[in-house]
């Protein structure tokens, strides 16, 4: 799921005090009111400001939110807590006046459940306890929490991740590191609900973890890499699975399966007399030879250069010829060019 930026959404710093959260969304709200404003785009932002402020002009979820940290942008990905994944709540329309139709805007987001699904558990059955909606003059608008099923499903302990790694990643047959932050609901919180130093009394903690991983042969962009064992812990001890999401990045490659492509950066003379050219590859140094009269974009198939396959052997390297003209040209060079340039007309 996005991580949402909810100081962001309201148009308000971080260091905003409970006055001015609560001004910008009476400001944005009597805006994007549905019963005002009739656009499309108005409900689904009309939404988004009431989560806003259903967390930021709550003093509680404002502190478990912000104590995710401030170097999260809206947008990136992000990986709820153990245990908060199971909790499910809409909007519902709560007396006859204002917007009739609101609970047709769909509930609570992901990542609002992910956080707050426990804090939101018997909280209250109508109305918002710091004057949300009832408190918006004229709207007569509040949330209702929908009943909870008798039996909860099962708790996910999987954990998805994306992984950037490079064509030198992909060649070299030995693990790599990978590291990334967690979100995990803290195991030091008291039992008789006191005051927990551990986390701050957020109840979510963030971890560092570290795992190697070995990337297997054959192995494309977008592919799944399942570590078992790896994933999030529940109180019984039991362990979910990690899975890594592929992202190939690599500046001087471009991958096609085990097939590779390079450029290969030639002179305008080297391309119209030909060249003996030295070139890196994962394989190793090699030496080549372009022909006289290469065109910029013709490719030369260099057999077995390429990344390892599954059933054993390698791709092939392509050199894509890119013609370059050198940025130091001497005034010897220049007329040289000059007397070409008339030759060709």
């Amino acid at each position: 799921m996005q991580y949402k930026d909810y100081y962001e959404t309201l148009g308000v710093k971080r260091e905003a005090t409970e006055a001015e959260i609560k001004s910008a969304y009476r400001k944005l709200a009597r805006k994007y009111h549905p019963d005002v404003n009739k656009t499309k785009e108005a409900e689904q932002k009309f939404k988004e400001i009431n989560e806003a402020y259903e967390v930021l002009g709550d003093k509680e979820k404002r502190q478990r939110y912000d104590s995710l940290g401030a170097n999260w942008q809206g947008g990136a990905d992000f990986t709820p807590p153990p245990g908060y994944e199971n909790f499910s709540f809409n909007f519902n329309n709560a007396g006859g006046q204002g917007f009739s139709s609101f609970d047709g805007l769909g509930g609570f987001s992901d990542f609002f459940s992910s956080l707050f699904g426990d804090m939101m558990s018997g909280q209250r059955s109508s109305g918002s306890k710091r004057g949300g909606f009832t408190g918006f003059e004229g709207m007569g608008m509040n949330f209702n929490q929908q009943p909870h099923k008798k039996t909860q499903p099962k708790e996910n302990l999987d954990v998805t991740k994306n992984i950037n790694i490079t064509v030198k990643d992909l060649f070299e047959d030995k693990p790599i590191k990978v590291s990334f932050k967690e979100m995990d609901k803290c195991k030091a919180c008291p039992p008789n609900g006191g005051f927990c130093t551990h986390c701050n009394g957020t109840g979510i903690v963030q971890n560092n973890k570290t795992v190697n991983v070995r990337l297997p042969k054959g192995i494309a962009e977008g592919q799944k890499i399942r570590l078992k064992g790896e994933g999030k812990e529940d109180i019984t001890g039991q362990k979910g699975d990690l899975y890594l999401i592929v992202n190939i990045k690599d500046s001087k490659y471009t991958v096609d399966g085990s097939n590779l492509t390079q450029d290969v950066e030639i002179t305008p003379s080297e391309a119209v007399l030909g060249v003996q050219k030295d070139l890196d590859t994962l394989h190793g140094k090699i030496s080549i030879k372009i022909p006289a009269g290469t065109s910029s974009g013709q490719s030369l198939r260099l057999k077995g250069l390429g990344l390892a396959k599954k059933d054993g052997g390698y791709g092939d390297l392509n050199g894509k010829i890119k013609i370059v003209v050198p940025k130091n040209i001497s005034e010897e060079q220049k007329e040289l060019y000059r007397r070409i340039q008339k030759l060709e007309k």
